[in-house]
């Protein structure tokens, strides 16, 4: 399992979507959770609407022609079914490790399994600093994590 807002698809996403598809093998499923637009709407900065996020995911999974099955679910909070679901491994950021321990945690007391955490490193950016929506949002950085010229005041 994997999620988030995805928007605008950058390459720290890439990568976290990348390396759960490498953990589940062609043999694997992977659930990718997608926020909805109520729950992204918490988010400091605009976010474009589901149907266009997830469009830009399925092009993205599709484009690398992974042969592991794939879906994407809506995230309503911030467990979506992996409270309840059967699953082995959820990947996270540096920034999302402390959902996924809360995830084994709540499992735990319903009596499920523990899952394993994949943490994956933060992409960063050319000046050194994560990748993140928010800065490109900001217009710092573009979706590769090359900086953008300062703007004039």
């Amino acid at each position: 399992m994997v999620g988030g807002t995805f928007d605008p698809l950058h390459d720290g996403h890439k990568r976290l979507i990348s390396r759960s598809f490498e953990i589940a093998g062609p043999e694997g499923h992977v659930v990718v959770g997608l926020t909805t637009d109520t729950f992204a709407s918490r988010k400091i900065h605009p976010i474009r609407p589901f149907d266009v996020r997830k469009f830009d995911l399925v092009n993205y999974i599709t484009g690398n022609r992974y042969e592991t099955g794939w879906v994407i679910e809506p995230l309503k909070d911030r467990f979506g079914s992996a409270l309840e679901a059967d699953f082995d491994a959820i990947v996270v950021s540096e920034e999302t490790l402390p959902v996924a321990m809360e995830i084994n945690r709540m499992r735990r007391e319903r009596g499920a399994k523990k899952v394993d955490i994949h943490q994956i490193s933060c992409v960063l950016a050319d000046d050194g600093r994560w990748i993140s929506s928010t800065r490109i949002y900001k217009g710092e950085i573009d979706i590769h994590g090359h900086v953008l010229a300062e703007k004039n005041e």
